[in-house]
Formats: structure tokens, C-alpha cells, sequence
């Protein structure tokens, strides 16, 4: 299956162009960067895989991942988090799922399992995970959560694929729920603001929302760690990465993105929860 993602079409035609070797390095990790010193001033391409290599760290660290563990992760793109893990963990079945066929062909590409481990890619629904219960210690959904139709669903469909004791992390963009109407308020006066090219989303929720969403699932909430500031020079470089692609609705959603950042109305978070009985 094909999903509609504006920016996922733009990768495969920049991964169909030959030469393009910059951009080969960065395509494992597509997702925000996590920058431990958010006030640099220049951002490069190298910079930027190197943050998000980091954030694909930070969001392990969250998960606790360790060796001998069967971990899942959700909406896996091209196979970075479990490349990551591949190359640190051992005696790991590690496993990828996503929706659209081909993140799913790149994935078996470019991951390979290291010795002792398993490394396998399935094409699947986020909210209808095809694997048994209690089959999985750890599951992750790095910035993709917004994509799948319910996170009510998937958190259920998680809880039931870990076993007692697993854990389920995500990243997201949080609303904050002290900028609620304050939020509502400026995206009425600018109705026109909010690009399309990250494809549908669902709406986002707050961090009390998540940890109630958690509990009726039997997913306790276990951290919950707001990295805003960290993840802030990830937008002048998206954005100045879409004018050189000539991409001005790549442009548009990305400055978008990041005044809605800038004015505290949502935060970019790292989110853990823990499976009860």
C-alpha cells in the first residue's frame, strides 16, 4: 500500500536521482534532530544526520532498550531506530513495520542484521499490528504517531503485543494545554498558514490526554520529557533544505511548523509508558 505523504514522494525522487550522495546518508532517520546545543547558528547536512542520529538515541534511552530483547518498531520508515539498535544491542530479534510498501523495500536494503541478531521489515497497519500477544519487550513509534487514524487504537494494539512489564515510547509534537485557547486563537487569524506536504495527521493531544489514553489502555505512564528547545534548529535546516529542492509547500509547512514551536503552543516530546497486567 501507497500512503499519501508529500515528503516521502519527494525522497523516493531524490533517491531515484543518481549522484545524490549527501542525501543518501541522511535517509535512515526521518525525523526531527535532537541538537544538545540548540543555539548553533549553522546547520549543515552532516549536522543535521548527526542530530538525528541523536534523537533516535534519546528516544531508545527513553525505551530502555537492552540486549536479548524483542522490540518492535512502528511506522520504522527506512529502518533507522533499528539500525541504530542493530549496531549497539545483541541477541535482539528486531523487527520493523510500516504501512507503505515502499519505506518497506528501502528498509530491507539498507539494514542488515549483525551477527547474533534478527532484523526483519513487515508491511502493516500501525492499528492492527499483525503479530501475537505479549510477543514484543519494547515498542516504539518515532514521530509518525500523528500519522496512523487512531492513537487510541494503536496504544491499544501496543499494550496488547507487549508483555507485563514491556514498554511502549513515542515522540510527538504535544499540544500545550496551558496555550490551548491561545492556539485556537491564532490559527483562526491565519487560516491559511498550515502547509500540507507532511500528508494527513490526526489532531495532536496534550501530555494529560496521553497519560490518560495510557492508563485505559494498561500503558502507565512512565517519562515524559519535553525536548522543544533541542529540536528547534531542525527547522531552518528542513526549511532551508525545501528552497534549495524548490519545494515552497515543503516551506510553508515547515514554518509553520515552527511558529506554532516558537510560541509554546505545542512541544516536541518523548513519551514512555509501561504495560501493566
Amino acid at each position: 500500500m501507497t500512503v499519501q505523504l508529500p515528503y516521502f514522494d519527494d525522497i523516493f525522487e531524490r533517491l531515484a536521482r543518481s549522484g545524490d550522495s549527501s542525501f543518501a546518508r541522511m535517509i535512515h532517520n526521518v525525523h526531527w534532530g535532537y541538537y544538545a546545543r540548540a543555539d548553533e547558528s549553522e546547520i549543515s547536512d552532516e549536522t543535521a544526520v548527526a542530530a538525528a542520529e541523536a534523537m533516535t538515541a534519546r528516544v531508545c534511552l527513553s525505551a530502555r532498550v537492552a540486549n536479548g530483547m524483542r522490540i518492535l518498531d512502528v511506522g520504522c520508515g527506512f529502518g533507522g531506530t533499528l539500525a541504530h539498535l542493530n549496531e549497539r544491542l545483541s541477541d535482539c530479534e528486531l523487527v520493523g513495520l510500516n504501512i507503505d510498501e515502499r519505506q518497506i523495500a528501502e528498509a530491507r536494503k539498507l539494514v542488515i542484521a549483525s551477527p547474533g541478531n534478527t532484523v526483519r521489515f513487515e508491511v502493516g497497519d500501525a492499528c492492527a499490528l499483525p503479530f501475537a500477544d505479549a510477543s514484543f519487550d519494547v515498542v516504539t513509534a518515532v514521530e509518525c504517531i500523528f500519522h496512523f487514524p487512531s492513537r487510541r487504537t494503536f496504544f491499544g494494539e501496543a499494550r496488547r503485543v507487549l508483555r507485563p512489564g514491556g514498554r511502549l515510547t513515542v515522540s510527538d509534537f504535544v499540544v500545550n494545554e496551558a496555550k490551548i485557547e491561545e492556539m485556537t486563537d491564532w490559527m483562526e487569524a491565519n487560516p491559511t498558514a498550515q502547509g500540507a506536504f507532511f500528508g494527513s495527521t490526526t489532531p495532536a493531544i496534550t501530555s494529560s490526554t496521553y497519560a490518560r489514553l495510557g492508563r485505559t489502555r494498561n500503558l502507565v505512564p512512565a517519562a515524559d520529557e519535553d525536548i522543544t528547545a533541542e529540536t528547534m534548529p531542525t527547522y531552518r535546516w528542513l526549511e532551508g533544505l525545501y528552497r534549495r529542492q524548490d519545494l515552497p509547500d515543503g516551506v510553508k509547512t515547515v514554518e509553520f511548523l515552527e511558529e506554532l514551536a516558537r510560541r509554546g503552543f505545542f512541544q516536541y516530546r518523548i513519551l514512555s509508558f509501561e504495560a501493566t497486567s
